[in-house]
């Protein structure tokens, strides 16, 4: 989830979103890692939008905290749209990280999802921001996969975990950490059509406000 602002002086839309992190995983400085992971991503492929027949720039403005005792009515009852909340644990209840819908504000990482310039916490706060899974999952002959391709994909061999791997074989499909934030990707926010208040902020997601417990889908 997030907030854009359209500085239209600039011809800059501006996305803000903040990240608490909480469980026995979290940290400060896996928090600072995760944000700048995100921030890394998003704002790599210099994303492009048109509003009124006039280019505007697209930046990431994304920020992470570690908050150890994070009362579960800080998630609940939360209604500032640039908060999302994950818990972070070495064991996922669902064996994976995962956030708790499209467009929504919380979720929970598997710690080692987020390790060696994963592209997960990339990947999953697409999806706070609106985004799904393509819904054609053989990319063969396209190229470069997008962030939003999950595990499972099939993609040209050098995007594969083993180049040399026949498709959908053991090292024959898409290695998460060969994804990346396109333009493509950005034309899916659809930015030109948020409602813009007259201030100029719009919000991207939506408020899920779920505190999840350590060994829970969701509390």
């Amino acid at each position: 989830m997030g907030e854009a602002e359209w500085l239209q002086s600039e011809s800059i839309i501006r996305i803000r979103s903040d990240f608490y992190f909480y469980g026995e995983a979290a940290s400060a400085a896996l928090a600072e890692n995760i944000a700048a992971d995100i921030s890394n991503h998003w704002n790599q492929p210099s994303g492009i939008v048109m509003l009124k027949h006039i280019p505007h720039q697209v930046e990431f403005v994304i920020r992470g905290f570690y908050q150890k005792d994070l009362p579960p009515e800080n998630v609940w009852f939360n209604t500032d749209p640039r908060n999302n909340y994950f818990r972070i644990e070495e064991v996922s209840p669902v064996h994976v990280s995962f956030v708790d819908g499209i467009q929504c504000n919380t979720g929970y990482f598997k710690l080692d999802n987020l390790l060696h310039n994963s592209t997960t916490a990339a990947h999953e706060y697409g999806h706070t921001i609106g985004l799904d899974h393509p819904g054609i999952l053989d990319i063969r002959g396209m190229g470069q996969p997008g962030i939003m391709y999950p595990r499972g994909t099939v993609c040209d061999p050098a995007f594969q975990y083993d180049p040399a791997a026949e498709p959908l074989q053991p090292g024959g499909t898409i290695n998460p950490y060969t994804r990346k934030v396109l333009q493509s990707d950005i034309d899916q926010l659809r930015l030109h059509k948020l409602s813009w208040n007259q201030k100029g902020f719009a919000i991207l997601g939506d408020f899920s406000s779920i505190y999840h417990g350590k060994e829970d889908s969701s509390s």
